[in-house]
């Protein structure tokens, strides 16, 4: 009777570690890797055309010395919703692929969480710190690098972004980055604004 109850605590025991530590992993990996879609969303009606890019413009680094921002760059292209995707972890930023690189003329588009699904600082938590004149760094996949200053800072509703100037595909030579900023809006699973950041090409 006593080495059934034993086999019962050890198997009891076991079961109760193995359901510990499952759910110590699903929080870690939700910490780091998961953030929701919604995060930074909007109605995109016009997508602009995919822009030649060759593939050594591509964005590997982007920096914003200001706010000791130093993150990898992920390619972002268009969700099941039809709006542009969004990095899949809340450390690196999104560059839209199917606009302009930044560099090229027209206004690349970079994208970044505010925090994560755990409430984490995600990459672009305080991008609402930044300042007119702000210096803003990438290092492409050829080893260029650009250097880019603020020049307008703007935030807008979230169902009532300005699209076309956030994806002007003929102004001058810029980089838009965007994130989400305001109050959480539990219904639709995101916040009730978007950040917008233009800058444009200095010293090239």
């Amino acid at each position: 009777m006593e080495h059934t109850k034993k086999i019962t605590l050890t198997i009891m025991t076991s079961i109760v570690t193995v359901t510990a530590v499952v759910v110590f992993g699903w929080t870690i990996v939700h910490a780091l890797w998961y953030a929701p879609d919604a995060e930074v969303s909007y109605s995109r009606p016009h997508m602009p055309a995919m822009a030649a890019v060759d593939p050594g413009d591509y964005p590997e680094r982007f920096e914003i010395p200001a706010l000791n921002i130093d993150a990898a760059v992920q390619q972002a292209g268009i969700n099941g919703k039809g709006n542009m995707g969004v990095p899949d972890n809340f450390t690196d930023v999104a560059w839209y692929k199917y606009g302009p690189a930044p560099g090229q003329t027209g206004s690349a588009v970079i994208d970044g969480h505010v925090d994560n699904g755990l409430g984490l600082d995600g990459v672009f938590k305080h991008l609402s710190d930044i300042q007119i004149g702000d210096d803003i760094f990438v290092d492409t996949k050829s080893g260029k690098r650009l250097h880019f200053v603020v020049r307008e800072i703007d935030s807008y509703p979230y169902k009532d972004v300005a699209v076309d100037r956030l994806f002007n595909p003929s102004d001058a030579v810029r980089l838009n980055l965007v994130t989400c900023e305001g109050v959480w809006v539990k219904g639709d699973k995101t916040y009730d604004h978007r950040l917008v950041v233009y800058t444009e090409l200095v010293g090239n």
